[in-house]
């Protein structure tokens, strides 16, 4: 099979345990990365530093790449890419589980689609030690993306992995308030990229309550409302299906309390786990 890497980040915030059997997942695949690109976006506590050693001792495909402050989000996932030397990448966050079968699955599906640039799949969410209690659904094909992503982010973007190439030509990673890589997906759709979802679980994501509350408040509406106004400015969106998304987001993340925004997602966007 073709050669990728694994482009992750981890930062002061991350668990160091989640993040160890984060790691571990990485490499306990039927097709283990050529490469691990890990940015440590800024200071980290001792434990995190103690798991990078850990790994560094007993993993020669480990390359650690340090920020001196912490960045965000879109920084440090624009250091990872630049620092892979494969042009398939993927993504995988700090304390999410990838399944045995997710970078064979990714492979095989690009071996069958070379002309797509962006490959992710489902995620189903747990909290604690649970098990996972639902799922994250996105569509399969590529008509069916580009129309699903005039209203919602069409990818789980710790599931995905994509070729480096048409990333840097659309712009790669850029800062946007939680949504960098929803504003990705838009620049790289304008730009006539290819997408696909595998239709099965490739990514175990932790999403706790936190998780829900951080999707509210002014600032998030504010990333997102500016996200809709590009889409609008470049024809992406009609005026209506502007409306309509500015005032859904004005109920779930401005008037719905953090605890009635977790219980909306869980019946309106996510399904439940078998």
């Amino acid at each position: 099979m073709k050669k990728f890497s694994v482009s992750m980040a981890v930062y002061q915030g991350d668990n160091s345990e989640h993040f160890k059997i984060a790691l571990e997942s990485v490499y306990n695949q039927t097709v283990a990365p050529n490469e691990v690109v890990l940015v440590v976006d800024g200071p980290i506590p001792n434990e995190t530093q103690q798991v990078i050693a850990q790994f560094l001792t007993s993993k020669s495909n480990l390359k650690v790449i340090r920020l001196e402050q912490n960045m965000g989000h879109a920084q440090a996932r624009r250091a990872g890419m630049e620092h892979c030397a494969n042009e398939l990448i993927a993504l995988m966050d700090a304390d999410d589980i990838s399944l045995p079968n997710r970078f064979q699955d990714q492979l095989e599906c690009f071996e069958r689609m070379h002309d797509c640039a962006v490959i992710g799949g489902l995620i189903a969410e747990f909290s604690g030690n649970s098990k996972p209690s639902c799922i994250r659904r996105v569509p399969q094909y590529d008509k069916e993306i580009k129309q699903y992503l005039k209203s919602r982010c069409p990818f789980n973007q710790s599931s995905v992995m994509l070729k480096k190439s048409a990333v840097l030509a659309a712009g790669g990673y850029q800062d946007w308030y939680h949504n960098e890589d929803y504003f990705l997906w838009i620049r790289l759709s304008l730009a006539g990229a290819k997408f696909y979802n595998l239709q099965k679980v490739l990514v175990n994501m932790r999403a706790g309550s936190a998780m829900y509350e951080r999707r509210g408040g002014r600032a998030y509406f504010a990333s997102e409302y500016k996200l809709q106004r590009y889409m609008l400015k470049r024809k992406v969106i009609s005026p209506f299906r502007f409306l309509v998304n500015v005032g859904i987001r004005i109920i779930v993340q401005l008037i719905l309390s953090n605890k009635l925004r977790e219980v909306f997602y869980k019946l309106f966007a996510r399904e439940k786990a078998e």
